[in-house]
């Protein structure tokens, strides 16, 4: 969602800096920005609606000076993507910058409408703004006046203050989505993560939930909501800017498509043990061979590489599991039994529901593990364990190589529980950790079928409605390629299991809607080549991914068939992800949308 830099002290231009880091922002989405410095002891700010080079043209006609300043990328909750609801939001006292959703504005812009406060935005956050600007008016200093307004909200947020007169000083705060300081030499910095911070400082602190700040050019204070203040751990960050260019690439989803190879392998080493070629686990916080079953909550992508992990660790390990979404699991209060477990997969580590889903299940008296690819994450921070994919940043809106690394550690997962249960043997251990040895020589060599993908886009590209199948632990892989469809090209696509076609999907086959198969061969390849006959004798018109025993089948009456290599049904749910996605990103090149930032999405979702 939203992003939120700041930067106070030292000798160079705030606007300069602040812009670069909004720029390594941009992948959390975005609809406006905005900064706003403090210039001869006065607030001035420069804001514009739509991308950042819109901002940057801003500034260049009119220089915004100043050493101290916030900066902010929004996505629109409260108000639309206009230039009068672009952040920073300020008065003649105070500006500020927000990630999240003020539930209670309603209530307290009506009693600041009535103290006399003029309000010129339609947004919640300007609801803080002049909370501030009134008990500063009312005589308080800037530190008493953040912490009684900070009291006074409900919600989810990360906010950053900035006061005129006061060059030395700025004021964060975090209740929900992360919020980071960095360290310098004279001069420190905000950010919701250390990517955006990476080309200032390499010295990173997390604000805890419920923190808030008093930052000087010299040092950070850190105090809880009740005042008190609070000791927070300051660690390194290995994230480096190096890591964020597109090199050659049109688009970082391009890019980051062209890494599922080496990310598989770098995140399959992690969970290796080399003498012997075996999967070995770190501890696990619970006992595998004892829990008497697994939850398993994420959003988004996430949410299907946990279904896919539930296959796994039911086929293997022999553990119930339910996967639900996390904003649906939260609500529906079910019941969890004693001693039970449960897994929270996400990208960024601070996925809202996800994060709610976490934080509920701890107080229900569940184990918890995380799967996340930031380290320093909110997820990875406030689990019992984690366990990280080694995917490096993501940059692109719609995930790949974060997804399919996610898989493999949920793979990794389900055999080293399967091989603490016993329920598998040591010949059948080896043959699956020997099909995930292969999956990332496999991965680059789907990447070689780009030709043939890019030619099946054409056809996907003119279709209206697109329908993707798969059984077993592929029907979550057809859903994954629905969603990047429709996420990045804006065709209306459904992923179904290929059993349940016939069962009221069926009624919208014709020959405008392709019929997009991933059938491998392998014990359900017979069973989904009869669904698929289904529908070509329906006019459907039939575009699959399989291998070489199942191609000639296919081709008899598929009018599209592209060919991946032979491998074990446990690594195909990770291999198929990767085409299905290349699919998605070549028809959305195709129709001309924007890759990387689609429409109405954000990277990283930080409120509910």
């Amino acid at each position: 969602m939203c992003g939120i830099v700041g930067v106070i002290g030292g000798t160079t231009l705030a606007a300069p800096r602040l812009l670069d880091a909004l720029r390594r922002l941009e992948y959390r989405g975005y609809d406006s920005a905005g900064i706003a410095t403090l210039v001869d002891g006065k607030i001035d700010r420069r804001r514009a609606e739509g991308k950042l080079d819109r901002l940057a043209g801003v500034l260049q006609t009119n220089p915004l000076p100043g050493m101290t300043g916030i900066g902010h990328t929004r996505w629109a909750t409260h108000g639309g993507p206009t230039e009068r609801n672009a952040h920073p939001h300020a008065t003649a006292r105070v500006a500020a910058v927000h990630n999240g959703i003020i539930e209670n504005f309603a209530e307290l812009r009506a009693e600041l409408e009535a103290a006399g406060q003029v309000f010129q935005s339609d947004t919640d956050t300007e609801t803080v703004v002049q909370l501030l600007d009134l008990l500063l008016a009312q005589g308080m200093a800037p530190e008493a006046a953040a912490h009684a307004a900070l009291k006074r909200l409900h919600g989810a947020f990360a906010m950053a203050f900035l006061f005129a007169d006061h060059p030395d000083l700025l004021i964060v705060a975090r209740h929900g989505p992360a919020l980071a300081v960095g360290h310098g030499e004279g001069e420190m910095y905000v950010g919701n993560d250390a990517l955006a911070l990476a080309p200032l400082t390499r010295r990173i602190t997390y604000l805890e939930d419920g923190d808030w700040a008093v930052i000087t050019p010299t040092g950070v204070r850190f105090m809880d909501m009740a005042g008190r203040e609070v000791r927070r751990q300051e660690k390194p960050t290995h994230v480096s800017g190096a890591l964020t260019g597109k090199g050659n690439h049109r688009h970082f989803m391009e890019k980051e498509l062209h890494e599922h190879p080496a990310v598989l392998g770098d995140t399959l080493r992690q969970y290796l043990e080399p003498s012997s070629r075996s999967v070995a686990l770190p501890e696990l916080p619970f006992d595998a061979a004892a829990i008497p079953s697994l939850t398993i909550s994420a959003c988004g992508s996430a949410f299907l590489a946990g279904q896919v992990g539930k296959y796994w660790i039911e086929q293997y390990a022999r553990v119930p599991v339910e996967a639900d979404v996390a904003s649906e699991w939260r609500y529906r209060d079910p019941p969890l039994p004693k001693g039970g477990a449960a897994i929270l997969v996400s990208q960024s580590g601070e996925t809202a529901d996800t994060l709610a889903a976490l934080k509920l299940l701890k107080e229900r008296g569940q184990t918890t593990l995380s799967v996340v690819n930031v380290p320093e994450s909110s997820m990875a921070r406030l689990a019992d364990a984690a366990l990280l994919t080694v995917a490096g940043p993501e940059i692109g809106v719609a995930s790949t190589k974060a997804f399919t690394a996610q898989l493999m550690v949920l793979a990794c997962l389900a055999l080293g529980m399967g091989r603490a249960r016993g329920t598998i043997d040591d010949a059948t251990a080896a043959t699956l950790t020997a099909a995930l040895l292969e999956v990332p020589e496999h991965a680059a060599e789907i990447l070689e079928r780009d030709q043939e993908i890019q030619a099946l886009a054409v056809e996907v590209a003119k279709a209206r409605d697109v329908l993707f199948l798969g059984r077993g632990a592929l029907f979550p892989i057809a859903m994954e390629g629905a969603l990047k469809l429709k996420e990045i090209s804006y065709i209306h696509a459904e992923g179904y299991a290929a059993g349940e076609m016939k069962h009221g999907p069926i009624a919208l086959i014709d020959q405008a809607v392709p019929v997009i198969a991933l059938a491998p061969s392998g014990p359900l390849f017979e069973k989904t080549v009869s669904n698929l006959q289904e529908a070509a004798a329906r006019g459907g018109r039939i575009m699959a991914f399989t291998d070489a025993i199942g191609a000639p089948v296919l081709r008899g009456f598929a009018e599209h068939v592209v060919e991946l290599p032979v491998v074990d049904a446990f690594a195909a749910p990770i291999l198929h992800a990767i085409p299905v996605q290349l699919l998605a990103y070549h028809v959305a090149v195709l129709k001309g949308t924007d890759v990387d930032q689609p429409r109405n999405l954000a990277k990283s979702v930080t409120v509910e």
